[in-house]
């Protein structure tokens, strides 16, 4: 993700207000659904991403739920709850989940800024970067589990790894 903090004026600004300016700077479709909550739709390489984030005030928390659509057929489920499980035992921040009503898999974190902490426009840019990583890097997984009949771990093999160094 772009460094973004050049482009904010004021340290003091709402938490939806810094999504608001990164999702402007990389030029996403954005709505401001309302003064705490904005959603966007990003396009990754696997297909496009739905993403909302909210602050809750009283929590003092900047969530971000990340979705895609996910319709396995309903006994290949048990499969993919342990490909979710084995898929968040390899990432640090957020987690994967299933929501069976909506039929959409679903990256989930909360920036906790208590203590009148601001959240910086770095961090906002790299928690959305983060989200769509994770969802980008599991997505032909959770696709194998759903329709390969392939086992969690099969699945999970495949998932493109993170990189380290430089080349």
């Amino acid at each position: 993700m772009a460094q973004t903090g050049e482009f904010i004026p004021s340290d003091d600004i709402h938490p939806i207000d810094i999504v608001e300016t990164v999702a402007t700077h990389h030029e996403w479709d954005f709505d401001r659904l309302a003064d705490d909550q904005i959603a966007m739709i990003v396009e990754g390489q696997w297909r496009s991403y739905s993403l909302t984030l909210a602050w809750s005030p009283g929590e003092e928390m900047l969530r971000l739920i990340c979705t895609f659509d996910m319709d396995p057929p309903a006994e290949r489920l048990p499969v993919l709850f342990e490909g979710l499980n084995l898929a968040n035992d390899q990432v640090w921040e957020g987690a994967f989940t299933f929501w069976p009503q909506q039929r959409l898999i679903v990256w989930r974190y909360g920036l906790v800024l208590a203590g009148d902490n601001l959240a910086t426009p770095e961090q906002v840019d790299e928690m959305i970067g983060n989200a769509l990583s994770a969802c980008e890097r599991f997505y032909p997984a959770f696709q194998m589990i759903g329709w390969a009949d392939s086992s969690a771990t099969e699945a999970l093999d495949i998932a493109i790894g993170e990189a380290y160094g430089r080349a």
